[in-house]
């Protein structure tokens, strides 16, 4: 009997295990739990302020933007080179402090002024991203955006009266009722601390932007140009000797001063030569006579390293009357620095011939429209007599595109090209909808009654490891200018051809000098 019961146990115990977990299986896949809800998903965009500063701790700047683009290891860098950089930094604080401090001693009873402490800390910033601006004449901005939350030590000691008064910036909050201090009160203060920074969060977190103006919009607005100064650099006289044979290869960069990037014009180099004659003209944009210089810049050519300076020299553009041509012999200097010994040796002169020429402030009146496709021998005489012979600038400012796809690749910029000459756009990357707002300038002789502007979108992508890039058209579209100098101004969307939807606006100018 005892053997049976053993049989009969271990049969179903073999049985009932296999039977028990197929059981619990069927029962556990086809019902449903009251306990366990299955989660709801929704878009982001239907979660209120709170609910994404809860999910969304601050995002790297590479997240949020595609075009900028990550930099640990320029991290990295930092970090190793923060102890040293803090050193030195403070270091130069304190130099050009004491010039100052020493303004105040002995006002106010004041008899010293000095740090006591004076450290930015153990933290360093951080880069949050980097974006890269390929623009024209072989010129590249980085746009670096950094963050610092560090904690330095800074105490100033004033000795006023022979008593040290110490300064020691500190920013905190507290709460007092009748004498008693409520941040004592267990977790209060981590609650109210936790509550400002949501209110403050609110302010910047993505994809909020908190922007605090530096400058008065109206002093940092670019001016727009306001005529054309015509220069020929004539000749120079007794430069310097900067070749060890006693001679130099001297050569001319000639440039206005203003807020933006204007490239540089630049003369033919004359081989050993210490009286070049040169008479090339050049065209340089006006934007503000009154404020701009015409900087000057003599070198001496090297066909290896880098280029000597011989001399330069400045002209106020306020010196000069609308119409009127001037030449000036200028004497060479090391620097713009009067204090500078340096400049009391001789350096040789250079001649130059300017003359500013303002556009015209009103554009021509005309007695009809001007058909699209007006050829130049269809043209009224009167309208070819007073544009054409006319010279101008032409400005195109390109402001963006929408829905422009590529195949394999959508990081869009715009070439433009008039009568050769080819501009570009920054790239940016990642995007269908790129915004530029960017400005070319080109100089015409004549009103372009005749010329077209070709705009075109392309899409660039480097190759991993570096090795060669990629490169797609988005479309292009090509402008008739004869409704531009008709107009003076178009701002205008194009369809773009070769494109399925893409668009481009683009702002066009014609200012007749």
């Amino acid at each position: 009997m005892s053997f049976l019961g053993s049989l009969f146990g271990f049969i179903g115990f073999f049985i009932g295990i296999p039977f028990g977990v197929s059981l619990g299986f069927l029962i556990f896949r086809y019902t449903d739990s009251t306990y366990v809800k299955n989660p709801v998903i929704r878009p982001i965009q239907e979660f209120d302020k709170d609910s994404l500063i809860d999910i969304l701790p601050e995002l790297p700047l590479w997240v949020k933007n595609p075009d900028y683009e990550r930099v640990d290891w320029l991290n990295d860098v930092f970090r190793d080179m923060w102890p040293y950089l803090d050193k030195a930094i403070c270091g130069m604080i304190r130099s050009m402090s004491e010039p100052i401090f020493d303004e105040y001693i002995g006002v106010y009873h004041i008899r010293s002024i000095d740090f006591e402490n004076l450290t930015l800390g153990t933290l360093p910033p951080s880069i949050q991203g980097i974006k890269v601006h390929e623009l024209n004449e072989n010129h590249l901005v980085f746009d670096l955006v950094a963050k610092w939350a560090g904690n330095p030590n800074v105490t100033l000691v004033l000795n006023v009266l022979h008593l040290p008064i110490k300064i020691q910036p500190d920013v905190d909050f507290g709460l007092k009722v009748m004498g008693g201090d409520l941040m004592a009160i267990p977790g209060l203060y981590h609650f109210i601390q936790n509550l400002i920074k949501k209110q403050i969060a609110r302010l910047y977190l993505w994809p909020h932007a908190l922007e605090i103006p530096v400058l008065d919009a109206s002093i940092g607005a670019a001016k727009k140009p306001v005529g054309i100064l015509h220069v020929k650099v004539v000749r120079a006289r007794e430069l310097k000797k900067k070749d060890i044979i006693g001679s130099s290869d001297p050569y001319v960069k000639l440039k206005l001063s203003g807020g933006r990037i204007i490239p540089s014009k630049k003369t033919s180099i004359k081989m050993k030569n210490l009286n070049p004659e040169w008479n090339e003209e050049f065209k340089l944009t006006v934007n503000d006579p009154m404020s701009q210089v015409l900087e000057l810049h003599v070198f001496d050519w090297e066909k290896v390293g880098l280029h000597d300076k011989l001399g330069m020299q400045v002209i106020p553009l306020m010196l000069l009357k609308p119409h009127e041509k001037k030449e000036l012999t200028i004497g060479l200097v090391k620097n713009l620095d009067s204090t500078d010994i340096r400049n009391r040796k001789p350096r040789g002169s250079i001649t130059v011939e300017l003359t500013f020429i303002p556009f015209v402030e009103e554009a021509v009146s005309f007695t009809g429209p001007i058909d699209f496709y007006m050829r130049k021998e269809t043209v009224p005489k009167s309208l070819r007599t007073s544009l054409v012979n006319k010279p101008g600038l032409l400005t195109v400012t390109v402001i963006g595109a929408k829905s422009v796809e590529g195949k394999h690749h959508t990081n869009p910029c715009a070439l433009v090209i008039f009568k050769g000459e080819t501009r570009k756009t920054m790239l940016l990357k990642k995007t269908w909808d790129p915004t530029w707002n960017e400005e070319f300038q080109f100089m015409s002789d004549e009103a372009p009654l005749e010329e077209i502007i070709h705009i075109e979108v392309i899409s660039k992508k480097k190759h991993k490891f570096g090795f060669g890039s990629s490169k797609e058209s988005l479309g292009h579209v090509d402008i008739n200018l004869v409704d531009v100098v008709y107009n003076n101004r178009m701002n205008e969307k194009y369809n773009l051809i070769n494109s399925k939807n893409g668009v481009i606006h683009v702002d066009i100018k014609w200012n007749a000098t």
